[in-house]
């Protein structure tokens, strides 16, 4: 396939969301009144998310330039990814917080994990146009 390299823009912007996603949920974590298992529950759940689809954007990418990728991993990869949300649903819904709290940890959830599909999506696409 024929892909353009990424601009300095997008790659700046997606880092920035990445680091803005991870950053707030970790700020809003460390200042949570919550029990650390709490706290360790949350933090678990955005790293097995982040690498999740980190995992998820290489094996679409993979299948779309005819590299192998088994059924097994691709169908691993998209369940993992569902998991990760899922959990952080299930936690969220069941928390003793106001619903702004659940709503920040949500959408910084969701703004770290586009970060990183889309940082991963930037350093594959650049690593065709460096040079040999």
């Amino acid at each position: 396939m024929n892909y353009q390299k990424p601009s300095a823009a997008f790659i700046g912007a997606s880092w920035v969301a990445l680091g803005a996603g991870m950053a707030g949920y970790f700020i809003g974590l460390s200042r949570a009144a919550l029990q650390l298992n709490e706290k360790g529950f949350y933090f678990t759940v955005l790293m097995y998310g982040l690498f999740s689809v980190i995992s998820l954007q290489k094996a679409v990418r993979d299948r779309l330039e005819g590299v192998p990728v088994t059924d097994l991993y691709y169908g691993l990869s998209w369940f993992s990814t569902l998991l990760a949300v899922v959990l952080l649903a299930v936690g969220l819904w069941n928390a003793t917080m106001l619903p702004s709290e659940k709503g920040f940890y949500a959408f910084a959830f969701l703004l770290a994990l586009f970060g990183a599909i889309t940082v991963q999506k930037n350093t594959r696409d650049s690593k065709d146009f460096e040079p040999k």
